[in-house]
């Protein structure tokens, strides 16, 4: 029995399914998750668990190179937006676009865990990347 990391057997397959440069989505309650990407919801109850809890675990065990939020997310919660921002480290890429493009974007991704977070406009893409175990023996390439 799997007792440490994330024993949430979806999620862990779906990190162990991610490769560089793969799209991996953590939604707020009310996104409208595209059907034809695989949906892992924890919501529990209103913000139960919330976007950066998910994010704090995810840190963790998954690397990413990038993140994409909405420009609104900026501007209605722009508290949100910043901690959202370093949640995996101050060297991650932030990339905004409007919300519509934020949705055309989640067509792509490999799977969506939705959360139980109201917090308007809490959603984040993460595109995953190589962490720091790569090794590299010149590292100016």
């Amino acid at each position: 029995m799997k007792e440490i990391g994330i024993i949430n057997r979806d999620i862990a397959a779906v990190l162990s399914e991610q490769g560089h440069g793969d799209l991996l989505m953590v939604t707020d309650a009310g996104f409208a998750i595209p059907s034809e990407v695989e949906v892992i919801d924890l919501s529990l109850s209103e913000n139960v668990p919330m976007v950066r809890e998910v994010l704090k675990e995810l840190e963790k065990y998954f690397s990413v190179e990038k993140m994409y939020m909405s420009e609104e997310t900026k501007e209605v919660n722009p508290g949100h937006f910043d901690k959202v921002s370093q949640a995996f480290g101050s060297g991650v890429e932030v990339e905004t676009l409007p919300h519509t493009e934020l949705k055309k974007l989640s067509r792509e991704v490999k799977a969506a865990i939705r959360t139980g977070d109201f917090t308007a406009y809490g959603n984040v893409i993460l595109v995953s990347g190589a962490g720091e175990r790569w090794y590299l023996e010149n590292s100016n390439h």
